[in-house]
């Protein structure tokens, strides 16, 4: 089996007694660093789901800080002209908020639904395969992991079994990864990210052919029937013309009358002489190559009205070749549609997706999409299904949720659901739209059909919309029995906090945060309140905790407003500059008000800083491990040099700490694009190529970087990316000295403290602990303040504990996110310290999975079998994770409860099936229950 920690996989012996398990997980458990672009143990870069981020705010001389603002929390802000400027609507209230209901599937046992779908998976092939792939990939939408995601939209292109299903999914691929798509990108990789336009008509390269006048080289003396076109006559082969299909060959050799003519009157055929004149080429050489694009629409309705099918799958597949916009594509897709072209209309449909979410505001594109008649037509034809509909919708509920586009597409995925889960999740979004849309007895019904299909979430629906039409006892009653019913999870106390009041409300908040603390509602809910009760300074640090692990844009804004109340408009301005960065065109105040806009506002009540202040503040705050700080410094230094690379690419190394992939992929592509040089340029596509999954396109680029300029950011990106490998004592060197050569090129402390943390780190693995020392030093000389964990770990290995737990005291000290340093601490203390630092990180950041599973593992030491496993379910129940569900599983052996090991081992294989040391477990599982029935 194998337990693992935040920064990576250590492998246990199977057959160590269960007994073991906390202390092997301390032992094989070493604080690694985690710095970003920093790190070479690419688990912890990139852990699915988890978030790190600043909770508190910045503090000056100037302003309130939050020792002040709680010894004063009672204190009236009286108010005043700015106040009203920078807060027009004001403070929200409790009585406005809603909990939100989630518009995707949301099983009530997550654990078990994966089990099954993972049992199916393997049970299947084909486009069978593809389907449940697309049904995984539904059940995993409320995880929010993208790679996880993809990962599932990938497989399923892979078992496509039909043209269509590869065209929607290689459009979906494009659509969610269109942030990083490179111009000049490899062909391979193209066509593996689902970018290549032609990737599903491989065999039909002609797009960009030159069209020529047709050839009409035939001499007239071997031609023995002519076809009459008006005064016109076409001269042809009976025999090639026969040859094209049964009617024609009927019509030139049966008991027809054309049978004994020479000359064949065509006139009322609805063909031109041109076009009669491309058949007769077309009979002789099987080719269209050199006709126009209105000649082979002309040809592919005579090949539909005599069956040519030879001639009509050349006419589909060039006319498919052509569509190459939206205009070429809105002509052609009629024409395909009526002549049952079915690789014209997959072309002109991939068009079409390629252009989304534009292409939706066409009203031709979505007579086509949107209404009865183009759904029908588009069945005809080949390609509709329920999974271009769910992506069509997706597209368009991220542009505006109440819209009759999305109104008619989701009516559209109603009618192509056929199996169960398809028709739960159209009737929920439905249901969802509506809501929105205060259409709450239309909303009503279909959240009740969902319910009545299985959807058990969809209750929630039903209850609000109750609520909404004035039954507010009989939602409590109905959310009530729900908790009943089933094991209450934390989505179904905040909906029934929800129709509660007073005490009973605050009850059931609380009990939501315990059962589930990574839900925002509770916190949001509970400062609004604490404002309300003029308790401001209890309110920011209500907020402070939930942004302290999970940043969102609304958190944000909520902790800014209660900034501006205070007058602390410097902390306001850190939050909306920080939010801008994750959404840029974010609006405040319910939409009532762009970001940007509110940022020129507070700027004229704060101090402004020049560019040299900038580079000061963003250098303290990124040694103080200050994420939001430092986002908020490097959108105002990018406001005074908009377009700069090297900011740009700042942005996105603190994005990607905070776990914001899509914004961190957004502001790399920003980067490759206003790079102001060619290696500069390289250097970032490369960390496009390596984020995306492909390793070796990215050792490339940065070898061509170096080609043309030695740079510190050129051989660190080598370095990093030859690190994400299993390292032998020959490539450990390798990296070094690449290492060695990145901090011998001009750079600035931040990013030489991290390629010091590397190679401090490298140096560490390689056994060489004096240099990794030294290296660790080093950086902490320079501020980068989390080479103390670094030197921690080299305390450790030297058997030095306590000069190790200081060191991570250190860095507690000077760190504003403390979660992973309180965590790596726990490593360096008895037990009991242990358990208080494992409870600060929990506390500090409730999605570090470590913790769970080091107190689960010590129960089991004591034998406390039943309440190991609960710790891990308590966790698994907002968290599913791959480690934790794993070590339930080797409990649940060794208690021999095969039935639930089993359960979990499939969920686990369902999130990552190439994880092995849980395909071993599983396997031996296996082998132990059949082996017991023998």
């Amino acid at each position: 089996m194998s337990i693992s920690t935040e920064n990576g996989n250590q492998s246990l012996n199977p057959t160590v007694p269960i007994s073991k398990f906390a202390t092997l997980i301390r032992q094989y458990t070493q604080p690694l660093t985690t710095t970003v672009r920093g790190s070479l143990n690419l688990i912890d870069r990139h852990k699915t789901t988890q978030v790190h981020a600043l909770s508190p705010s910045d503090t000056s001389t100037s302003k309130p800080t939050i020792s002040s603002i709680l010894s004063s929390s009672n204190d009236t802000v009286s108010p005043s002209t700015s106040d009203t400027l920078l807060l027009p609507y004001g403070l929200p209230t409790t009585d406005l908020l809603e909990p939100p209901i989630d518009p995707h599937l949301k099983p009530v046992d997550f654990v078990a639904t994966l089990s099954d779908v993972y049992r199916r998976l393997e049970n299947c092939s084909g486009k069978n395969k593809s389907l449940v792939l697309l049904e995984q990939y539904s059940i995993l939408r409320g995880l929010n992991d993208q790679k996880l995601l993809r990962r599932c939209l990938q497989a399923a292109r892979e078992h496509a079994a039909d043209m269509h299903f590869k065209v929607v999914l290689s459009a979906w691929l494009r659509y969610e990864r269109r942030e990083n798509e490179l111009v000049g990108i490899s062909s391979t990789v193209a066509s593996a990210s689902g970018y290549d336009s032609n990737s599903v008509f491989d065999c039909y390269n002609s797009r960009n052919r030159k069209m020529e006048a047709p050839d009409v080289g035939m001499l007239i003396g071997d031609s023995d029937v002519c076809f009459c076109i008006g005064d016109e006559e076409i001269h042809c082969v009976r025999e090639k013309i026969a040859a094209l299909s049964r009617p024609l060959e009927a019509m030139l050799y049966g008991g027809f009358l054309e049978s004994n003519r020479e000359r064949i009157d065509f006139s009322e055929m609805g063909i031109s002489v041109e076009g009669m004149r491309a058949v007769e080429v077309f009979s002789r050489s099987r080719k269209l190559d050199s006709f126009a694009p209105d000649i082979v629409l002309e040809l592919l309705s005579f090949a539909n009205r005599f069956c040519c099918e030879e001639m009509k799958s050349h006419c589909d597949a060039t006319l498919a070749s052509i569509a190459s916009n939206v205009e070429n594509v809105l002509i052609l897709i009629d024409y395909g549609l009526e002549e049952s072209a079915n690789l014209l209309v997959a072309s002109c449909l991939q068009g079409l997706l390629r252009e989304l979410p534009g292409s939706l505001y066409n009203p031709k594109v979505r007579k086509i999409f949107c209404t009865s008649e183009g759904r029908e037509r588009l069945a005809m034809a080949g390609n509709c299904s329920f999974f271009l509909y769910d992506f069509l919708t997706q597209v368009a509920m991220q542009e505006k949720l109440t819209s009759e586009i999305i109104l008619m597409l989701l009516e559209r995925l109603k009618e192509c659901a056929t199996e169960k889960w398809q028709k739960e999740l159209a009737l929920h979004q439905l249901g969802c739209v509506l809501l929105e849309r205060r259409e709450y007895k239309e909303a009503q019904n279909y959240f009740e059909a969902a319910a009545e299909m299985g959807h058990v979430y969809s209750i929630v629906g039903v209850a609000r919309t109750q609520y909404k039409q004035g039954k507010r006892f009989s939602a409590y009653k109905l959310i009530n029995s729900l908790i009943s019913e089933y094991k209450p999870l934390g989505w179904m106390y905040q909906e029934l906090s929800f129709y509660n009041v007073g005490t009973k409300k605050m009850l059931d908040m609380k009990t939501a945060s315990e059962l589930d603390p990574t839900l925002s509602f509770p916190y949001k809910y509970r400062a609004v309140a604490m404002v309300e009760e003029n308790q401001m300074g209890q309110a920011i640090l209500e907020m402070n905790k939930i942004i302290g692990f999970k940043v969102s844009p609304d958190c944000l804004e909520l902790r800014a407003w209660f900034f501006i109340s205070l007058r602390d408009y410097e902390a306001a301005l850190r939050d909306i500059r920080a939010l801008l960065t994750l959404e840029p065109d974010y609006t405040m105040f319910g939409g009532k008000m762009r970001g940007d806009h509110l940022v020129n506002l507070l700027c004229q009540h704060v101090q402004q800083w020049g560019p040299g202040d900038c580079w000061m503040q963003l250098y303290d705050r990124w040694s103080s491990v200050d994420d939001i700080g430092s986002l908020a410094v490097t959108h105002q230094m990018l406001v005074n040099e908009p377009g700069k690379s090297l900011l740009l690419f700042r942005q996105s190394l603190l994005l990607l700490r905070l776990n914001c992939q899509k914004a961190a992929m957004r502001c790399l592509r920003l980067a490759q694009i206003h790079a102001s040089s060619e290696h500069e340029r390289l250097i970032y596509e490369g960390w496009i190529l390596y984020d995306t999954g492909y390793r070796e396109e990215a050792l490339a680029k940065a070898e061509l970087s170096i080609s043309i300029q030695r740079s510190f950011e050129a051989f660190f990106l080598k370095a990093y990316t030859l690190a994400d490998t299993a390292l032998t004592t020959e490539s450990s060197s390798h990296v070094i000295q690449l290492l060695e050569e990145a901090l011998r090129c001009p750079s600035d402390c931040l990013r030489k403290g991290q390629a010091l943390n590397n190679l401090g780190s490298i140096y560490v693995d390689s056994g060489k602990l004096d240099l990794a020392a030294e290296c660790y030093s080093n950086a902490l000389e320079i501020k980068h303040t989390r080479a103390h964990q670094g030197l921690a770990r080299v305390y450790h290995l030297k058997n030095h504990r306590k000069a190790a737990y200081d060191e991570m005291t250190n860095l507690i000290e000077k760190a504003q996110n403390k979660a992973s340093a309180y965590e790596k601490r726990s490593e360096y203390c008895d037990r009991d310290m242990a358990n208080g630092d494992l409870s600060m990180a929990t506390q500090l950041d409730p999605l570090r999975t470590y913790p769970y599973r080091f107190r689960a593992a010590v129960l089991m030491d004591d034998q406390r079998e039943n309440e190991a496993v609960q710790e891990l379910t308590r966790a698994l129940a907002f968290k599913p994770d791959l480690q934790m569900l794993h070590l339930r599983a080797a409990f649940h052996e060794s208690m021999g409860d095969y039935v639930s090991a089993l359960r979990d081992c499939e969920a686990a294989l369902c999130l990552d099936p190439d994880h092995k040391d849980t395909f071993d477990l599983y396997y031996r599982i296996q082998g132990g229950v059949l082996n017991s029935h023998m």
